[in-house]
């Protein structure tokens, strides 16, 4: 048996995703050292990124035939898990980031850039390569969930964190839009499978590269 195009995406990532495992920002949030005033930075891009990502999905749906793949993007679209929604309200509420703040925030270069990425693809690419894009960001968190939630984090937040990546929910979201991959996969020809691994490589190097833009509060000027 053939292994599913997933499986290739996931061996050509892996340097990129063992990177993002023991990257100090994950390792930091898990033993509850991570400065608070870089999650903060953290999740202030990470709205960005999401709110973008949320369009992307309604986007991409609308050049969507497969109704199952349709439905489950225009779900995403509207929040992609009511869970991750509820939990960073709540991350904005007890860290006192007002609206006002979020608008006034400057974007930072990575996130920017993994943005303009996705949307590259959408434009750019197929919606099979668009799809891939989206990807890592379900599975790769979905695995860091899944390898901290043993131990937890000693930080009330950082613990709410993990525990979104591990839910349930969250766990059926990223099979589900792993097997949409794979099922893109199938119907695609050797060039398209080609840039479908390219897009998801990507996407792990700029997830990657998030964990880093938090760490450091990278700027423009850096």
């Amino acid at each position: 048996m053939m292994p599913t195009i997933t499986t290739k995406m996931r061996a050509a990532a892996d340097n990129l995703w063992n990177q993002s495992f023991n990257h100090p920002f994950i390792k930091h949030l898990a033993d509850g050292t991570l400065p608070m005033d870089t999650f903060r930075y953290y999740l202030k891009q990470d709205n960005y990124y999401l709110n973008n990502f949320s369009i992307l999905h309604q986007k991409i749906a609308n050049h969507v035939n497969d109704p199952s793949t349709k439905q489950f993007l225009i779900a995403g679209a509207k929040g992609l898990n009511d869970g991750e929604a509820e939990i960073r309200d709540d991350f904005f509420s007890k860290l006192a980031i007002t609206a006002n703040e979020m608008q006034t925030t400057p974007i930072a270069p990575n996130a920017y850039s993994y943005v303009a990425h996705m949307y590259h693809e959408l434009n750019e690419g197929t919606v099979a390569s668009a799809c891939t894009a989206l990807l890592p960001c379900y599975w790769l968190y979905n695995e860091i969930g899944k390898q901290l939630i043993a131990n937890g984090s000693p930080v009330e937040l950082y613990q709410q964190f993990i525990e979104t990546y591990d839910s349930p929910e969250f766990t059926d979201a990223t099979n589900q839009m792993i097997n949409i991959v794979d099922a893109l996969g199938e119907q695609a020809e050797a060039d398209e499978r080609r840039q479908m691994i390219t897009a998801f490589v990507r996407s792990s190097y700029y997830e990657l590269n998030f964990w880093e833009m938090a760490y450091v509060h990278e700027e423009w000027n850096n």
